[in-house]
């Protein structure tokens, strides 16, 4: 009797174990697919809004700027030197905007604004935002949620139209990619 009390109880804990263990491995591939879908969802969300539009620098091609593979979503550089704006050019009657060759630096009535680093960077891009630092700006207009303004012509408007989910993914995309220090020059305000 002691005999198969003492084995039954072992069959118990070796049931129990396997049942945990499948457990386990159910839940342990559930959360990696579903990290794998978020972050597709974000690289797509990122690709069709344009980000790298503005938010790469540029290499010239036979087809014009395409954003440089080596600088993927790095911002403005900071070797960048800010041409001259020629004087009453951004004017009601003129121009509303300008824009360097690689399309990182926009002058307006606004100041002069520089496409931000949206790599990983700890110290000079996204490395060190929340997500909610992330949503939060997109919603608000304002830097990490809560600082200075999002210049022209980064279209926080829009997407602040996107689902938390939406903005969850993009944010997580742009987490996975490769970190570039690049420390992207402050805004420049508007001389009056």
């Amino acid at each position: 009797m002691k005999k198969t009390a003492v084995l039954s109880f072992s069959l118990l804990i070796l049931v129990a174990c396997v049942f945990a263990a499948l457990e386990s491995a159910a839940g342990g591939q559930a959360p990696a697919a579903d990290q794998k879908s978020q972050l597709a969802r974000g690289e797509y969300l990122v690709t069709v809004g344009g980000c790298a539009d503005c938010h790469s620098p540029k290499v010239f091609s036979s087809k014009g700027p395409v954003p440089d593979p080596a600088r993927f979503l790095a911002g403005t550089s900071s070797q960048t030197k800010v041409p001259a704006i020629p004087p009453g050019v951004l004017t009601q009657e003129g121009w509303g905007a300008l824009t360097t060759n690689d399309l990182t630096i926009w002058a307006g009535p606004w100041g002069v604004s520089f496409a931000a680093n949206l790599t990983p960077d700890k110290a000079t891009g996204l490395g060190s935002w929340t997500e909610a630092a992330f949503v939060n700006s997109m919603r608000t207009g304002k830097h990490k949620g809560a600082l200075r303004d999002i210049l022209p012509p980064m279209p926080w408007q829009a997407l602040s139209k996107m689902s938390d989910s939406d903005l969850k993914a993009m944010f997580a995309y742009l987490r996975s990619i490769k970190p570039i220090q690049n420390k992207v020059p402050d805004p420049i305000p508007p001389k009056h």
